[in-house]
């Protein structure tokens, strides 16, 4: 079976602040973020709602992406976002429920996770806001 890995753009409540992270467990690692339970950065600032998000079987090629990310201007990540997410809806809603209702016991979340093929990373190919 082959691992996936995602890297991903996170931004708070007041889309004021953004964070972005790789990880090998997508849904786990968005349930750590929407309950806190991920210390520093986006815990201290509330950062808990996906706004962004691609796929790869290549760790390597995620750990360079998510690199390159942090390494560009807010307008640029904005830009990135925009370009697949323009409502900046939240992608984690569908499978782990809405941030707001997170503690609520009569809230069950859906348990399929949001498709993103259409954010699919592919070896070798441009990002639309890459400069290439």
């Amino acid at each position: 079976m082959r691992r996936h890995y995602y890297v991903y753009i996170l931004t708070s409540r007041s889309y004021t602040t953004l964070y972005t992270g790789m990880t090998g467990a997508g849904e786990a690692r968005m349930i750590q973020h929407r309950n806190g339970l991920v210390s520093g950065f986006t815990s201290r600032y509330n950062v808990d709602r996906l706004v962004y998000l691609e796929e790869t079987q290549d760790v390597n090629e995620a750990i360079a992406r998510e690199k390159q990310i942090k390494g560009w201007t807010r307008a640029k990540k904005i830009a990135l976002i925009e370009s697949m997410n323009p409502e900046w809806r939240d992608l984690a809603e569908a499978w782990i429920g809405h941030p707001d209702k997170a503690n609520d016991p009569t809230e069950a979340p859906a348990t399929t996770p949001p498709d993103p093929s259409f954010l699919r990373m592919t070896t070798g190919a441009s990002h639309p806001t890459d400069g290439t």
